[in-house]
């Protein structure tokens, strides 16, 4: 593993048309090198994703068992599956088995025949073939260490080492290849252990897609690809786990939103109807922030989940404002006609909602003018962090335009229906006030 940081310049300074994907997708494309998979990402971010998940990229596999080879066989098989899956820009499995080890064991019954101790002898192979520090160089403020080792055209070579390294004893200097076993082996180049397991990871980078619907078809394709033998299995981590983690709390804090606007709408019309009204327009309100997530190419995200419970508070507020306004046109109307001795009618009804929205109009544009005001600068931000500010104002900006037609012209009709229905029925008669009986003359 390597890292290169590139410092970008600034944005007004790029070529007409050119993103951050482009950017990535241009780069990937020239930097092609044998053996070497790209991953491109954040320099904090990724320090975050490897402290937290030890997955450097967006999506990565943990396969687990007991056997390093089998583990690796594995791994480089999840490789080849979700090389095939559409947004995979790369896919690395860890290489486990592939290291090589100089082994150096000593022979104890040769050591203690020549009265060498085996610290000495392994002080000797540390000093000869890892280098020690016999000085230290100064240079004004700086300080260098100077190691003496062999060279190494010597060190590259079993058979040299074996001849040409001595270690001295009382009888004069023995080559090292009598006193010890010299071998190539093959060996793990790290070994990572994880919930008392062998693991193996495979890292692999996506682009143009949300994290959700790739996993679920890598995990197909793996599925139909790979067996596991008894004893190994393989579980996705990376950023989503993060999604996982933030799916099963927006599971229980989206439907207690839900129900503390319910509850909070209950406790202020004190009516069931006007209740259910405000709460399924709620979903009409969020059509905007969908169009507008489509259109800007913004894929699911916890930060969009934040801006969407933002708008539908912002929607049955707007929708609560609208309601009372129309409550009071129509109890203006009912009171005129109970003082006229007179029933309310239909005609009666749409007069009055009438009136109650197009006292709704003014109040309703400096609402969406003003959220709009001061989420669009957002929106077009380009500084640090503005990827997930964005994100978040995207439902709300898209979410205020169909929610003023939600609240100008969808709540007025689902009022009227209601007030109609329960008019026909007799449920909105006003309560009779007492009629002034005749005057009552003085007492002379």
């Amino acid at each position: 593993m390597f890292e290169t940081v590139i410092n970008l310049k600034p944005e007004d300074t790029w070529r007409p048309g050119m993103t951050v994907d482009k950017l990535i997708a241009e780069m990937d494309a020239a930097l092609k090198f044998p053996g070497v998979a790209n991953s491109w990402t954040m320099p904090i971010k990724a320090r975050i994703d490897m402290l937290s998940t030890g997955i450097r990229t967006p999506v990565g596999v943990k396969v687990f068992g007991k056997d390093l080879a089998e583990i690796e066989k594995l791994a480089r098989k999840i490789e080849q599956a979700v090389k095939d899956v559409p947004g995979t820009t790369s896919a690395y499995a860890e290489r486990v088995t592939g290291g090589y080890y100089l082994d150096i064991t000593p022979k104890r019954e040769q050591l203690a025949r020549h009265g060498i101790t085996v610290g000495e002898f392994q002080q000797v192979v540390s000093t000869a073939l890892g280098g020690a520090p016999v000085t230290t160089a100064v240079e004004g403020l700086e300080r260098y260490n100077v190691t003496v080792r062999y060279p190494r055209a010597l060190r590259e070579d079993t058979q040299r080492i074996a001849n040409e390294v001595f270690v001295p004893s009382a009888g004069g200097m023995i080559p090292l290849g009598q006193l010890a076993e010299i071998a190539l082996r093959n060996g793990p180049p790290g070994i990572k252990t994880e919930n008392a397991l062998l693991a193996a990871y495979v890292f692999v980078d996506i682009r143009d897609r949300d994290v959700g619907s790739y996993v679920k078809d890598a995990q197909q394709a793996v599925a139909d690809k790979v067996s596991f033998p008894p004893g190994y299995y393989a579980t996705w981590s990376g950023q989503f786990e993060y999604m996982e983690r933030a799916k099963a709390k927006l599971s229980l804090v989206v439907p207690l939103t839900l129900a503390i606007i319910f509850v909070l709408l209950y406790l202020n019309f004190r009516r069931l109807a006007e209740t259910l009204i405000v709460m399924l327009s709620v979903p009409f309100a969020l059509v905007g922030g969908i169009w507008l997530m489509w259109w800007l190419g913004y894929n699911m995200s916890v930060a969009v989940a934040v801006g969407f419970i933002a708008l539908a508070g912002v929607a049955a507020e707007t929708g609560v404002v609208m309601l009372i306004y129309l409550d009071q046109a129509w109890e203006e109307i009912k009171a005129e006609r109970q003082a006229e001795g007179v029933q309310p009618n239909v005609a009666d009804l749409y007069h009055a909602i009438m009136e109650g929205a197009v006292e709704r109009v003014r109040p309703k544009m400096m609402t969406v003018v003003a959220i709009m005001a001061g989420l669009l600068p957002i929106m077009w931000s380009t500084g640090t962090g503005s990827e997930v500010m964005s994100r978040i104002a995207a439902p709300m900006v898209g979410g205020m335009i169909s929610s003023t037609v939600l609240t100008l012209g969808v709540i007025p009709a689902l009022y009227a229906l209601v007030k109609q229905w329960r008019l026909e029925r007799g449920m909105e008669t006003p309560v009779p006030v007492p009629r002034p009986g005749p005057p009552i003359a003085p007492a002379q």
